[in-house]
């Protein structure tokens, strides 16, 4: 004996959006309730699955008075599509044409730095004086950390620190 399954989330969505687009009409959350189990879905699961059609716009909701009516219409289900297709096709547009202008960017940096001996040798040159930077900067530091530590008035030797 086979137990029956439930319907998936999907699956109820498509079959109360299905109620919608087959009659095209207006309806109160109680009517929606009764329609669900017809179309397989639980009448305890109707009200949540009918607001996850409205957090995604494909059903709208309006409250009229005291009631709460919901709709949705295949031609406004249509509208949607073509106008996010619209959008996603400006998007890629838009993306062609960045990855165009960074592509000549990118060849337009590439130009000055060809393999030259010239390059290597001003890559060189940068390395060393990068290094010997470096070392003087710690041998500062250190000459600034032992006059901290022998002289009797720091307060010259503070500003001076901090100038740096």
């Amino acid at each position: 004996m086979s137990k029956k399954r439930g319907l998936s989330l999907d699956e109820k969505r498509e079959k109360m959006l299905q109620i919608f687009y087959d009659s095209q009409d207006f309806f109160l959350l109680k009517e929606l309730e009764k329609l669900g189990p017809k179309k397989g879905v639980i009448s305890q699961s109707v009200k949540d699955v009918v607001q996850t059609l409205v957090d995604d716009d494909l059903v709208f909701k309006d409250k009229i008075g005291t009631s709460v009516y919901f709709w949705s219409l295949p031609s406004c289900a249509g509208n949607q599509l073509r106008s996010i297709q619209r959008k996603l096709d400006s998007d890629l547009q838009s993306s062609k044409r960045r990855y165009t202008e960074l592509i000549d960017q990118c060849n337009s940096l590439k130009k000055g730095r060809e393999n030259s001996d010239e390059r290597e040798e001003a890559l060189d040159e940068l390395k060393t004086i990068e290094q010997k930077y470096n070392e003087l900067k710690v041998e500062s530091h250190i000459f600034m950390r032992d006059a901290f530590l022998f002289n009797p008035n720091p307060l010259p030797l503070v500003i001076l620190a901090f100038e740096r």
